[in-house]
C-alpha cells in the first residue's frame, strides 16, 4: 500500500503533466485565443458552480469583495488569451519558456504587495533571466511576437497569483475562483460583442467535435479539477514543494511538444541554452525561497 505522502506525490506530477498538457491543447484547438478562452471559462465556471454547491460551500461575498475578485477574473483572462496567442503565432516550446519567467515578476510583485523588501538574489536571478531571454531572442527572432505576448502572460499570471495569495487568506479557494471566472467571461463577453469577429460571427458556436472535445478538457480536467486537486494536495505537502515542483511543467511541456509536433518544436541550440539557463534559474530561485521560508520559522534571521 503507498502511503497518504506518496500518493499525493504522484498526484502531484499527475497535475503537473496536465499543466504541461495545457499547452499542447492550446495548440490542437483550432479556434482563436479569445473564444478559446471564453469557452473555457465558462465552462469552468459552471463545474465549479456544481462543485460548490455539491460542497455545501458558501458563495455569499460582500459588493467591494466582488469588485476585488471582478479584477482579478480579467488578469487571469487576459493572461490566458496571452498564455495561448503566444502558441499561435510562435509555438509550444516558446510559450512555455517565456511563461517560466513569471516567477521572478513575482519577485517583484510581492514586495509591493505584501510590503517587504526585495530579497538581493532575485534581484541577480532576474538578471540572468534576461539574459536568458535575450539569448532565445537573438536566435528565434521570428517568433518574437511569441516571446512579447509569453512575457506579457507570465507577468500577468505572476500578478494573478500573487493577488490570490491575499485573498485565500480570508475566503475559500473555490469561491475565488467561481467569482474570477465568471467575471472573466462577462468582461470577455463584453468585448465579443463589439468585436467584428464576436458572437456576430456565424460560425461563432459552430465548432468541430475535436475543439469541442480539447475545449471540454482544457475546462475540465486541466482548469476545474486540477485547481480543486492542487488545493487539496497542499493539505499534504507543502505549498513552497508544490510550487517548487510546478516548475517542471515547462520540461514535461516541451517534451510532449517535442513528441507530438516534432516539425513545430524543433528549435536552435541557442534556444536550449537560454532555455536551459532560465529553468535552472527558476529552479534555484524556488529552493533558495524555500530555504529562506523553513530558517524563518524556526526563528533564524535571514535578513
Amino acid at each position: 500500500m503507498l502511503g497518504v505522502k506518496l500518493k499525493n506525490y504522484i498526484h502531484l506530477h499527475v497535475l503537473i503533466f496536465i499543466a504541461g498538457f495545457t499547452a499542447i491543447l492550446g495548440k490542437l484547438i483550432t479556434i482563436k485565443a479569445i473564444p478559446l478562452v471564453w469557452f473555457r471559462m465558462l465552462i469552468a465556471g459552471v463545474i465549479m458552480f456544481a462543485f460548490i454547491k455539491i460542497s455545501k460551500i458558501r458563495l455569499h461575498i460582500s459588493l467591494k469583495t466582488f469588485s476585488k475578485f471582478a479584477v482579478a477574473g480579467i488578469v487571469v483572462a487576459l493572461h490566458w488569451i496571452t498564455f495561448f496567442g503566444a502558441i499561435d503565432v510562435s509555438n509550444v516550446s516558446i510559450t512555455l519558456v517565456m511563461f517560466s519567467t513569471g516567477a521572478f515578476f513575482a519577485s517583484f510583485i510581492e514586495p509591493i504587495v505584501y510590503k517587504r523588501k526585495i530579497i538581493w538574489y532575485e534581484i541577480i536571478f532576474g538578471i540572468i533571466v534576461i539574459i536568458g531571454v535575450y539569448i532565445i531572442m537573438n536566435s528565434e527572432f521570428k517568433y518574437i511576437n511569441g516571446i512579447i505576448l509569453g512575457v506579457i502572460s507570465a507577468f500577468l499570471s505572476s500578478l494573478f497569483a500573487v493577488l490570490n495569495g491575499k485573498f485565500v487568506e480570508k475566503h475559500n479557494a473555490s469561491t475565488i475562483s467561481f467569482y474570477e471566472f465568471i467575471c472573466g467571461v462577462a468582461f470577455i463577453s463584453i468585448y465579443l460583442v463589439f468585436s467584428a469577429d464576436g458572437f456576430t460571427q456565424e460560425n461563432f458556436f459552430i465548432l468541430s467535435t475535436n475543439d469541442w472535445i480539447y475545449i471540454f478538457i482544457l475546462a475540465s480536467i486541466c482548469t476545474a479539477y486540477a485547481f480543486i486537486a492542487s488545493t487539496h494536495i497542499m493539505l499534504h505537502i507543502s505549498p513552497y514543494t508544490v510550487v517548487l515542483t510546478y516548475n517542471l511543467e515547462i520540461i514535461y511541456g516541451i517534451i510532449l511538444a517535442l513528441l507530438l509536433f516534432p516539425e513545430d518544436e524543433k528549435m536552435s541550440p541557442g534556444f536550449y541554452y537560454g532555455s536551459i539557463l532560465v529553468i535552472i534559474t527558476v529552479l534555484a530561485n524556488g529552493i533558495l525561497k524555500n530555504k529562506r521560508k523553513i530558517k524563518s520559522d524556526v526563528g533564524i534571521d535571514v535578513s
